[in-house]
């Protein structure tokens, strides 16, 4: 392999890392960010209020993009295996 396939093959590996993480980590923001802000306006200052809710909302992204999260990561590891088979 030439440095620019370890490149390319690189910059697709943190391209699919992003796409397969980032659905978890948006819902898991604004789930934070609204329980804050509930927080905020309420003046309840209890710090454990926030991880319950984002636990089962991450919980329920991660059920809900499973099956696009395993295509994702099924073609990435086929384009890996298929240049591991070519180059020898």
């Amino acid at each position: 392999m030439t440095g620019g396939e370890v490149l390319d093959l690189a910059r697709e590996a943190v391209w699919t890392m992003i796409l397969v993480a980032g659905p978890v980590m948006i819902v898991g923001l604004l789930v934070g960010v609204v329980i804050a802000l509930f927080q905020a306006l309420t003046q309840i200052q209890e710090m454990t209020l926030v991880f319950v809710p984002k636990i089962l909302a991450i919980f329920v992204t991660i059920l809900v993009a499973l099956p696009f999260m395993g295509q994702l990561l099924e073609s990435f590891m086929g384009r890996v295996a298929e240049m591991i088979l070519t180059t020898g």
